[in-house]
């Protein structure tokens, strides 16, 4: 049985050797996806292309400059960043259906170790997808004579969008560890759909005002946008605003789900040793 073989082999292992064994099964089984490939990295490039085609059509007396491709990167990075989420969410929750963690749990593995296990192989993904969006968009601007966005500005733009990437894999873990395989898709798609609206990466909240642009504020998606869209064009002034709203969303979130996560491996350890084993049961059952 692979997990309790993995068990065994965590037993004999430091805090940080756990992490990183967890961490290359969880980063192996998210490469083994094909959707992991789709949604995480070929989605957002599709976004990107159709949405800077899009841009084209629009005259220049409309004064929208919200598809340009130095407004449109930042946005469709923090779009691919709720995928994350997503797979994250997924993964907790299908090896808690599976009963997986449950006997992980007997291992001296602690809530720290599950938690960073999760983290570190999409947070790498994360900042692959943020640099593969930066390339696409400095490469789609170059070839439409229309690039704004320096070598310097999308390197600092990844750095910046960090800390969005913190906050949705936190969301993630809190979700999967809240529902099960079949409930958390539909809520952090609903997330993902939030994402997009209220980080004011299809239309411009600041033109909107109003109730609007308050909802969006109070919110890290606008601002891990807007931050990502400062750093980009090396605009620095006013910057830490944004990134110190959302670190504070990532560290709210990662709090929850850690706390979350420890009361639900709790309680299931407490359900794996009060249950009889097969053995107990057939027992009991005779006469």
């Amino acid at each position: 049985d692979r997990s309790r073989g993995l068990g065994d082999v965590y037993k004999r292992q430091s805090s940080m050797n756990r992490i990183l064994a967890f961490s290359g099964r969880n980063l192996k089984e998210l490469l083994r996806d094909p959707l992991s490939y789709i949604f995480c990295l070929g989605f957002p490039l599709v976004m990107l292309v159709i949405m800077s085609i899009v841009n084209q059509s629009i005259p220049p007396e409309a004064g929208m400059t919200i598809f340009n491709i130095e407004n449109l990167a930042g946005g469709i990075a923090m779009f691919g960043q709720s995928f994350i989420m997503l797979f994250t969410c997924l993964s907790v929750s299908k090896d808690r259906s599976g009963a997986f963690l449950t006997r992980l749990y007997a291992s001296p593995m602690k809530s720290f170790d599950f938690i960073a296990g999760y983290t570190f192989p999409v947070l790498a993904l994360s900042v692959i997808q943020s640099v593969i969006t930066f390339a696409a968009s400095t490469t789609a601007g170059a070839v439409m004579g229309t690039n704004t966005i320096s070598a310097g500005g999308a390197l600092m733009a990844v750095v910046v969008l960090i800390p969005g990437a913190v906050f949705f894999i936190a969301a993630g873990l809190l979700f999967g560890s809240l529902f099960n395989e079949k409930a958390a898709p539909g809520l952090c798609s609903i997330i993902i759909s939030l994402a997009s609206l209220l980080g004011c990466v299809w239309f411009d909240a600041e033109s909107a005002g109003g109730v609007m642009l308050g909802v969006c504020r109070a919110l890290p998606f606008y601002h891990c946008v807007k931050a990502a869209r400062m750093a980009a064009a090396l605009e620095f002034s006013g910057i830490g605003i944004h990134i110190l709203i959302v670190a504070a969303y990532a560290a709210l979130f990662s709090v929850l789900a850690s706390f979350v996560f420890h009361r639900k491996m709790r309680a299931d350890l407490c359900l794996l040793y009060k249950s009889p084993s097969p053995r107990d049961r057939s027992v009991s059952r005779m006469p």
